[in-house]
């Protein structure tokens, strides 16, 4: 049975190329992020399903409130199929992506995917649209070779996660979708071996700086207060003493560390002549469990307003804080058939640890519910210019999800 569940995914290998093609054609980007969010995409999901004759499914589309949204909403769609038991093995994809940057750094038009070879060129291909065609394949080649699956089959294709889900699981997951005994799967990190599980995640924690000074003519700045000066002051002290503070190690993780990264500035003045009077930065750490959150917000508190004092700047800080869950052990059942499962298709011993965080694992394991994260993916590309998959890995993955599905 389990010969004729990886051979069915085999044939699929075309029809799951041009899917991801025709998928990855029309842009879901944010619209908290330029785009005009996941509606199209959705509504092209929903025909590429139809079109693929699934029988005996239930699909049903969930909305997220969201002003900034062309309709007002955020949808996400599910697909639920039965198996012989009513217990689900849940996959969680996104619909949403990344905009694809400095257009100059492509080779392509992002949003006009290209074969080259034995890969495929577009933005979204690796993150997340491999994995999402790969579960939606899985369960397909299962139909085509006539096998009903072990486990009820759950399939989410969920907006917002690009953005940190506010409109997307974070309010979902309070809703009565998901259940206590799911398996769920989470395909969002991995790498080229497929050998990597991931069980734990790091928080995630944002802050934005808003420094205000006064513009002035750069050639009478003692008229105003240079924004910039006390942004580049306060951005220095921060990492300072954060990289200062933070001394813990966890080798469950990789790097075994809590980083700090300054990472987004946005423009200030139109030209070099004028001292601005606004600068607004970003860093993204993220922070080993063992550490604590509140000491690490009350230094960077103290800083700013050291800096405010120091410079005459006025400073604004927002943070964005995601708290680490308790990791979801080795020995749980979906992380024991994903090895498994992983292990005869890849031929690989997968090890599980974690990540710097950022994935939809982490509000499964706030609620009680293990959750893996795992995909055999391109390593580093990702948010990148040219992203690309590997057309082997888009089979792989729906071999390993069918056989999770099929069960024993």
């Amino acid at each position: 049975m389990r010969e004729e569940v990886i051979k069915s995914a085999e044939e699929l290998e075309h029809s799951m190329v041009n899917t991801l093609i025709r998928l990855c054609s029309v842009p879901a980007v944010s619209p908290h992020n330029g785009g005009k969010g996941e509606d199209a995409k959705i509504l092209e999901l929903a025909k590429i399903i139809d079109e693929l004759g699934l029988k005996d499914i239930t699909l049903k589309v969930e909305h997220v409130d969201d002003e900034k949204a062309p309709s007002g909403k955020r949808p996400s769609l599910f697909l639920e199929y039965p198996g012989r038991k009513s217990q689900r093995i849940c996959i969680l994809s996104h619909i949403d992506v990344v905009p694809e940057g400095d257009r100059s750094a492509w080779t392509l038009d992002p949003f006009k995917p290209e074969v080259r070879g034995s890969r495929i060129y577009g933005r979204g291909v690796s993150d997340n649209g491999t994995c999402l065609v790969s579960s939606l394949f899985a369960l397909k080649a299962l139909q085509d070779a006539g096998i009903t699956p072990e486990y009820t089959v759950f399939l989410a294709f969920v907006a917002d996660e690009e953005m940190g889900s506010h409109y997307g699981l974070e309010q979902l997951i309070e809703r009565d979708i998901f259940r206590a005994d799911d398996l769920v799967v989470v395909p969002d990190s991995g790498n080229d071996a497929g050998d990597f599980i991931e069980i734990a995640e790091k928080a995630v924690w944002r802050l934005k700086f808003t420094v205000t000074g006064k513009q002035v003519h750069a050639a009478h700045p003692q008229l105003g207060i240079n924004a910039c000066r006390a942004a580049n002051i306060l951005a220095h002290e921060v990492d300072e003493a954060l990289h200062a503070k933070s001394t813990a190690r966890n080798d469950t993780f990789s790097p075994p560390f809590s980083t700090f990264e300054p990472t987004r500035r946005a423009a200030n003045v139109p030209a070099v002549n004028i001292v601005p009077g606004r600068e607004v930065f970003e860093f993204d750490c993220r922070v080993l469990p063992e550490e604590s959150l509140d000491e690490m917000t009350e230094l960077v508190t103290g800083i700013c307003a050291d800096v405010e004092r120091r410079t005459g700047a006025k400073i604004e800080l927002e943070i964005e804080r995601t708290d680490a869950a308790q990791p979801t052990s080795p020995d749980s059942e979906v992380c024991r058939m994903l090895t498994k499962c992983a292990a005869e298709v890849l031929g690989v011993e997968p090890k599980a640890g974690g990540i710097g965080g950022g994935t939809f694992a982490v509000f499964f394991r706030k609620k009680g519910i293990p959750a893996v994260v795992w995909a055999q993916e391109c390593d580093a590309v990702a948010h990148q210019p040219d992203e690309y998959t590997e057309i082997s890995y888009l089979v792989n993955n729906a071999k390993v999800f069918a056989l999770m599905m099929a069960g024993e």
